[in-house]
């Protein structure tokens, strides 16, 4: 709530909401799952209100926004020092499997230091099928 008062942007309604529930979540959610959590809750929250509070915390570097294809974008926190993860889709049922590889790190940072390039950002989405969709 520090970070919004010092980026001039007020704390309250479906900021703070938005901030509660994302410090609660591990891995991505639509703008749809997350006004519709919030209503579950019973908050009287509009997506529109949902969409600019994402925006407002993306622009502050505390929401990471994912796109995983055909349009589908996801938000998630952004995990202080850095730590992250990236993400499976399944494209029979749509399920995320979130996954972390350190060789995969490794190899994106070296990949980038070999072009001169620093790696501040990077997401990667694998898409395919899930092993209960194969079966």
């Amino acid at each position: 709530m520090e970070s919004l008062g010092g980026a001039g942007l007020r704390s309250g309604g479906a900021r703070s909401q938005v901030i509660d529930l994302l410090a609660q979540q591990s891995c991505c959610r639509s703008a749809q799952e997350i006004c519709d959590e919030l209503r579950q809750e019973g908050s009287a929250v509009g997506i529109a209100s949902v969409y600019r509070a994402l925006e407002a915390l993306e622009g502050m570097g505390l929401v990471q926004k994912t796109d995983l294809g055909e349009g589908s974008r996801m938000y998630e926190p952004v995990i202080p020092g850095g730590d992250h993860h990236h993400h499976l889709v399944c494209e029979s049922c749509g399920r995320i499997t979130p996954f972390e590889d350190e060789r995969l790190e490794r190899a994106i940072h070296d990949l980038a230091d070999g072009r001169k390039h620093t790696a501040t950002v990077h997401e990667v989405v694998i898409r395919g099928n899930c092993s209960s969709c194969r079966s």
